[in-house]
């Protein structure tokens, strides 16, 4: 992966094959360069998986995980086992480890795919989210957007300051 991130944008309809395989768009190709196609899938929210370069998942997992470490050794945790169990849980079966495989094509992992909630043959929304791309069953994705499009001048706004 280059040093500098290039976003990852736009908006592709792709059908899933009979195998659980789903094809990345060509467009993703000069931003979306994991290496050795090493990725992880990651369950988002019900409806929709999001797919990440390896060393950037790991990176943005660690440094969290780090400071949940740094707080259980000084104790400021002590009292939250129960949170830290269900974390325990969610972070062993939210991400997996993949490869792409070649014409930069996914296969859906078990679990991931019933997550998803799309058979083979049917579609799915590929969707450039500036460091990842998102996979999403079609009804969740135009949920999303008439939910959420009201709110992007605003967003725009206060993420460019």
């Amino acid at each position: 992966m280059s040093d500098k991130l290039q976003p990852i944008l736009g908006e592709y309809n792709r059908k899933l094959d009979g195998k659980y395989r789903l094809t990345l768009p060509s467009e993703f190709d000069e931003q979306f360069k994991p290496e050795q196609g090493k990725c992880v899938i990651a369950k988002e929210r019900p409806g929709c998986l999001s797919l990440w370069d390896a060393d950037l998942w790991k990176n943005k997992i660690n440094k969290r995980f780090d400071l949940i470490l740094a707080k259980l050794d000084v104790g400021d945790l002590e009292h939250k086992t129960a949170d830290l169990q269900r974390l325990g849980r969610l972070l062993s079966t939210r991400h997996k480890e993949i490869k792409l495989a070649e014409r930069a094509r996914v296969l859906l992992p078990e679990g991931f795919r019933e997550f998803l909630g799309i058979e083979p043959g049917q579609e799915v929304m590929v969707v450039g989210a500036i460091r990842c791309i998102e996979l999403w069953q079609p009804k969740k994705w135009f949920e999303y957007v008439e939910e959420n499009i009201p709110e992007f001048g605003g967003l725009l706004e206060t993420l460019s300051h």
